[in-house]
């Protein structure tokens, strides 16, 4: 019987703690008509037998009110109503052309867009699916001509046509048939799905159904209305609220702990004037996209490329400078510039305490680096100098043997570390700047393993028994490396991962897992190698950093393990050899 006494309702809030289990919030996009913003029930019904909770999105196209409405996002609903304005692809009005809602289009496509920066789990129903084609760069047909009725006059809830399910995607984990039953109430539909996504279901008459992330993201679509389906179209429902509960847990860890890159190559872009500031398609990493990926630190490097025999330093020096010196250091001027502009959000960390210090009162860290030990030139006192400007570590070759040692890709011009290199080393420990062997042939390996007194670290180094490549470690070396305390940093430079065919996150996870097995879980982490021409599907830049957690705990990682895969490894590699200085 109903009761109207208000206690009695809030009892079972009010009897124990906490008052509710946590859920993962679920925005579903209201549809507009005069001035009205509405919303079938079926649709939060659905997440609400799914395990979330609901939360109605007007069609606001305010960017700030948007991104504020995602920062507490779990998951996303693009629900059906009206068509698309065709001038947003580019297209005039055909005859064909119904009703269009031009209050939703802007704010949907907006909200879709910032949504698929931020990794957020998107089911799109019906106007929805035709959304995340047209947000995402794919087309919609104005009016589909065809012999099957797609806008049925029956009941909702009953099935009017069949489709066919594509095996090897989300939807046939999910309907596990090759042919399903499915409501139909469009006129419009996704031409071109754009190179974002997949199809994944089809009807006889070659109508998309459905289509999925061709870069393992959880965006999936359907041209149907499962929120009248009941339990069957309930599937979908648990589906995004199980993949937002995922990454409300990953955010939540992100929250937690330090999630540090240590090897990305972005001032190689320098010199096309990118601008750091803004989300720009040039670069893997700018402040945008680490805020998109909840990535709180990453080591920039100044990379120098190897004169080959008969070069000059200036001949292939990307920016004017006369030596490499000089050149390492208007890199570290450029990366300071950033700094300075942008400095209520990101700073300079030269220590672990640096970068913890810097997330706590929510600002990025940018790390200083030095891939190439030719910044050296034949002076000791460099080291002192860019230790003094802030450079955590120098990797002491690149593709091609230098004074220092023998590149994996070199000529054995040393048989390893040559006498100098071995001064460079010692210097490098007495600075505390860490040795990084990514690049170095394995006799270079071996002798700076021998000759250094701190732990060694390779920050961008894969695996050479899955990816038989001079550049990748041998497992050998990994347990020499591990024996020594030191650490190795998977790379997700596509070479370094297969041979042949695309690779991917999973082939990341593969080099990682396998990493863990020969040196155990205290000795690896991450060093993408972004715009260095790392950077694979499911992680294609720094947006995507919250995609490996979610990875990370799908394959049963412990948190425990996951901060110390995202850094904290590194870091107590750092401290030592930080602490070494002091004592040295």
């Amino acid at each position: 019987m109903e009761t109207f006494d208000l206690e009695s309702h809030l009892k079972g809030a009010y009897s124990s703690f906490p008052e509710a289990k946590h859920q993962p919030v679920i925005g579903i996009t209201a549809n507009y008509e005069n001035i009205d913003a509405t919303l079938r029930d079926r649709y939060y019904k659905q997440v609400i037998a799914a395990g979330g909770t609901p939360v109605i999105i007007p069609p606001v196209a305010d960017s700030t009110v948007i991104v504020n409405t995602l920062e507490h996002l779990d998951g996303l609903i693009l629900t059906g109503g009206g068509d698309h304005n065709p001038l947003w692809m580019g297209e005039e009005p055909s005859p064909r052309l119904h009703n269009i809602n031009q209050e939703r289009d802007a704010a949907e496509l907006m909200l879709v867009r910032l949504a698929f920066n931020r990794q957020i789990p998107m089911l799109g129903i019906c106007r929805g699916i035709q959304t995340l084609a047209v947000a995402l760069g794919g087309k919609v047909s104005q009016h589909i001509e065809t012999p099957i009725k797609h806008s049925q006059q029956g009941a909702r809830d009953l099935p009017t046509h069949s489709v066919r399910i594509q095996p090897a995607s989300v939807l046939h984990d999910l309907y596990p048939e090759e042919q399903i039953y499915v409501n139909s109430f469009h006129h419009q539909a996704v031409k071109d799905t754009g190179p974002l996504f997949r199809v994944t279901a089809l009807a006889p008459d070659g109508v998309v159904e459905a289509m999925e992330s061709t870069r393992l993201k959880d965006v999936l679509g359907v041209q149907w209305h499962p929120e009248w389906l009941g339990e069957d179209g309930g599937r979908l429902f648990r589906w995004l609220v199980d993949r937002a509960a995922e990454f409300g847990r990953a955010k939540q860890l992100h929250d937690r702990m330090l999630t540090l890159d240590t090897h990305c190559d972005t001032p190689m872009f320098f010199p096309q004037g990118v601008d750091f500031g803004r989300r720009d398609s040039r670069i893997l990493v700018d402040l945008h996209k680490m805020a998109d990926g909840r990535l709180d630190a990453t080591t920039m490097v100044a990379y120098l490329p190897q004169p080959k025999a008969g070069e000059t330093w200036t001949s292939v020096s990307p920016l004017p400078a006369d030596t490499p010196t000089a050149y390492a250091d208007l890199i570290f001027d450029k990366i300071g510039g950033i700094l300075q502009r942008h400095a209520d959000y990101i700073r300079q960390a030269r220590t672990p305490e640096d970068l913890y210090r810097n997330k706590r009162e929510r600002r990025k860290s940018i790390m200083l680096g030095i891939e190439n030990g030719l910044a050296i030139g034949s002076d000791l006192a460099n080291i002192a100098h860019f230790a003094q400007r802030g450079a955590v570590y120098i990797t002491l070759c690149h593709n091609g043997d230098n004074a220092i040692c023998d590149s994996a890709r070199g000529s054995a011009t040393h048989g390893g570390v040559s006498a100098f290199g071995e001064q460079v080393i010692h210097e490098m420990n007495r600075q505390g700047l860490m040795v990084d062997l990514s690049h170095a042939a394995e006799s270079s390996f071996y002798d700076a393993l021998s000759v250094s007194e701190t732990p060694i670290v390779c920050s961008h180094s894969c695996c050479k028994a899955l990816c038989d490549v001079p550049r990748n470690l041998t497992d050998d070396q990994l347990r020499a490396l591990a024996a020594r305390g030191g650490v190795a940093h998977i790379t997700l430079y596509p070479g370094f991962l297969r041979r042949q065919g695309e690779a991917t996150l999973h082939d990341a996870l593969d080099h990682l897992r396998h990493a863990v097995d020969i040196m155990g879980i205290d000795h690896v982490g991450l060093g993408t190698d972004f715009d260095g021409d790392g950077g694979v599907p499911g992680m294609a830049d720094a947006a995507e950093a919250i995609r490996f957690t979610l990875y990370l705990l799908r394959q049963r990682y412990s948190e425990e393990d996951i901060c110390k895969i995202w850094g904290g490894n590194w870091l107590r590699v750092m401290t030592q050899v930080q602490q070494h200085k002091h004592q040295a």
